[in-house]
């Protein structure tokens, strides 16, 4: 079965401009992969072998020690939910990824991806674009959480991630801000 590539198709000619002979060729190597609600796609203290695009779905992204998780992102959309740095650095990754609903990723193997890059210069582009944009957002991300309440972190939720708040159970937003769900409950009540 041939996997829908429209989303990833349209997600590279909007964010990374590709050659199309390399894009084609690329598209062509992805499968499909479907994985059920409540199931872990990536586990720390493991490395990254595959490219994987979120094609439908929500995928939590998380952090865990002995006696806490605490979340650092959600993917909600369709885009890429690699940890780029231990996929592109043979690094074991230090992250969680949990499917919050069913799920439909589209995945390539590393090495597989490896030769397109190589055979295409523009996927060089691909990876430096990537990165770029991956540090951006953290450094917002630890900017944020250092400067700002949590009454104002939900406020941006509301903001930029209202889907969050609708698709996304409260406790994990709650974890999200570095709150308890009852810190998040009284800030809901004094905003609405």
């Amino acid at each position: 079965m041939n996997p829908d590539t429209s989303k990833i198709s349209s997600f590279f000619e909007t964010e990374y401009p590709l050659n199309k002979n390399g894009l084609k060729e690329l598209l062509d190597l992805f499968s499909i992969k479907k994985i059920k609600r409540n199931t872990e796609i990536l586990t720390a203290d493991k490395e990254e072998k595959q490219l994987r695009f979120l094609n439908k779905g929500i995928v939590r992204e998380f952090y865990s020690s002995k006696n806490k998780e605490t979340n650092i992102n959600f993917y909600t959309e369709p885009q890429f939910i690699t940890d780029l740095s231990s996929f592109i650095y043979d690094l074991n990754t230090k992250k969680h990824q949990e499917a919050l609903t069913d799920v439909e990723l589209l995945t390539i193997d590393k090495n597989s991806f490896r030769q397109i890059l190589k055979k295409y210069e523009c996927g060089k582009s691909f990876i430096d674009l990537s990165f770029q944009k991956l540090l951006k957002q953290k450094e917002l991300f630890e900017y944020n959480r250092v400067t700002k309440s949590s009454e104002d972190l939900y406020n941006e939720l509301l903001i930029y991630k209202p889907n969050w708040l609708l698709t996304i159970p409260q406790y994990h937003i709650a974890s999200f801000l570095n709150i308890t769900p009852e810190t998040l409950s009284r800030i809901r009540k004094r905003i609405s």
